[in-house]
């Protein structure tokens, strides 16, 4: 699979992170560690994560 998608192993929470990462060849704790930094500004991070939660299909 090439699409963005939620992995069902190595999830933390929902897998939106882990299936970023793993779309973009990057680590997931990299990932995970810039969606907390990111969480420091302001916007609607949280919002945005529950929306690809729901949205991203589970492999």
């Amino acid at each position: 699979m090439n699409g963005l998608y939620r992995p069902r192993h190595g999830r933390v929470i929902a897998g939106v992170c882990a299936g970023i990462a793993r779309r973009f060849g990057m680590s997931p704790w990299t990932v995970r560690l810039l969606a907390l930094l990111s969480c420091l500004l302001p916007g609607p991070q949280f919002v945005v994560y529950i929306v690809l939660w729901i949205m991203l299909p589970s492999e």
